[in-house]
């Protein structure tokens, strides 16, 4: 219902804000709101070549020679279009317009996903028919079982959940996505409400928003693409304030559903990661430049093949099952890889409505809006500038991986990769989850339309990160 709410009064206030602009002359045409593409250059007014050149005769000979590009004259463009017609603009393309979005989403999104999704799920059904899904249940059984009390003993979501938080853990987003859906239709199968979602649904994506994370590979690979002095020197900041988000997620949702989280098991689980993760940091921290670099790569893309290698090896030693069941692995990975592509077509739609009425929102102004107050308001209350030049990342960041991460290089390229602002900006965008598109996709893929409490879980976690990005940041830089 929430995640409905909030579809719907985006569209409303961000269309009605777009009328009323237009008719306050603020702006020019609707255009760039549905044809328009990121970046492009915004047209605030047109002229007619004839009065233009009579009025302006050297200034439209410039135009003119300057053909497709332009002539720039302060912040305005002046263009020539084919249509003989002088347009002016100002200012850039917050967005992709409705229509872009809708291609891009398929074409730069849906259709990547789809390969991720048919490849591993691929994998996971040798899981299945190996039958090593019901032997990881059955070894996490112990902790799975307090974490998720209403999940059955040796459930196999309990194996796709691990592999999912595996990948999130090492940086691996395109295998993280296809085993986490996996395991949300593996928890659908026993919801009794399929419409609703369950408390292990909840807590298992709470958990995976949160998005404990080992190797922020991407985070470092922005960093040294904005000539960052070290660009892994984010990676401890990264790690503690995901990890305090991951701890806040178990801790939060365990309240609201009244899981009794102070038990041996539990807190000598989170006590066994806390010294894994200071053993590989202490370890990382050893190294230098090029060759933490080196190794922290390998690493994520290491395990990766690891498991891949361990999947397919454990299918034939277990060899006897898949023929018990009249089929081969070749063709055990084949049926799985079929699941994965009817999951994509699944979730298409909520994908292209998320993400279309974000566009929406932005390139109406309304998002600026929104960050402007808040900045406005942080700054009455005496946060530190620097801060505030970061908050929009933050603010983008529940909403849209691609404007945080556009905000992100923008405030690097601005104030300097090595700067508070441009450090804590990489926080903001390593150690936090596009929220209300994982909702979307997620209960999306299962159909499940009551997400109950889950945003508001997942936006306070959201939260606890920001404020634990700004204190980490602010003791480590």
């Amino acid at each position: 219902m929430a995640l409905s709410r909030f579809f719907t009064i985006i569209l409303i206030t961000s269309i009605t804000w777009a009328f009323f602009l237009l008719l306050m002359g603020e702006m020019y045409s609707f255009s760039g709101i549905v044809n328009g593409k990121q970046g492009e250059p915004v047209v605030i007014s047109e002229q007619d070549t004839l009065p233009f050149k009579n009025n302006n005769g050297i200034l439209f000979e410039v135009i003119k020679q300057s053909g497709e590009a332009g002539f720039q004259s302060g912040d305005s463009l002046f263009t020539l279009n084919k249509a003989g017609v002088v347009q002016i603009s100002s200012g850039t393309q917050k967005a992709d317009g409705i229509f872009p979005t809708c291609k891009n989403t398929i074409t730069d999104i849906w259709l990547p996903l789809i390969g991720y999704l048919t490849f591993f799920c691929g994998l996971m059904n040798l899981l299945t028919d190996s039958r090593a899904t019901e032997k990881m249940a059955r070894f996490l059984a112990p902790l799975f079982t307090r974490i998720f009390p209403d999940l059955p003993k040796a459930h196999p979501a309990y194996g796709f959940m691990t592999m999912n938080f595996a990948a999130n853990f090492l940086g691996l987003d395109s295998a993280a996505t296809p085993f986490g859906l996996k395991a949300m239709e593996s928890m659908q199968e026993i919801n009794p409400e399929k419409e609703k979602a369950t408390n292990s649904q909840i807590m298992f994506l709470c958990l995976h928003a949160a998005g404990l994370t080992l190797i922020p590979t991407s985070i470092i690979g922005y960093r040294a693409a904005m000539n960052a002095s070290n660009p892994a020197d984010i990676m401890l900041p990264v790690i503690i304030t995901s990890f305090i988000g991951t701890i806040a997620a178990l801790i939060f949702v365990g309240i609201r559903q009244r899981i009794n989280l102070l038990n041996g098991v539990v807190v000598g689980v989170v006590a066994a990661i806390s010294l894994v993760i200071a053993g590989l940091m202490y370890f990382i921290s050893r190294l230098q430049g090029i060759e933490k670099l080196h190794f922290t790569g390998n690493l994520s893309n290491g395990v990766l093949l690891i498991i891949i290698l361990a999947i397919v090896a454990y299918s034939f030693w277990k060899e006897k099952y898949f023929v018990e069941k009249e089929t081969n692995i070749f063709d055990s990975f084949i049926n799985g890889a079929k699941d994965g592509f009817t999951t994509g077509i699944r979730i298409l739609p909520y994908m292209i409505a998320m993400l279309v009425a974000l566009s929406i929102f932005r390139n109406s102004g309304l998002m600026d809006i929104v960050m402007g107050g808040v900045s406005a308001a942080l700054k009455v209350f005496g946060v530190d500038q620097q801060i505030i030049n970061a908050i929009p990342v933050a603010l983008m960041r529940p909403f849209s991986a691609g404007g945080s991460r556009g905000f992100m290089l923008d405030a690097m390229k601005t104030y300097g990769a090595d700067s508070f602002t441009g450090q804590i900006v990489c926080l903001f965008q390593g150690a936090a989850e596009t929220t209300f598109y994982v909702i979307a996709i997620y209960f999306g893929s299962v159909s499940v339309k009551n997400t109950r409490y889950t945003l508001g879980m997942m936006l306070l976690v959201d939260l606890v990160c920001v404020i634990t990005a700004i204190i980490v940041c602010k003791l480590y830089f």
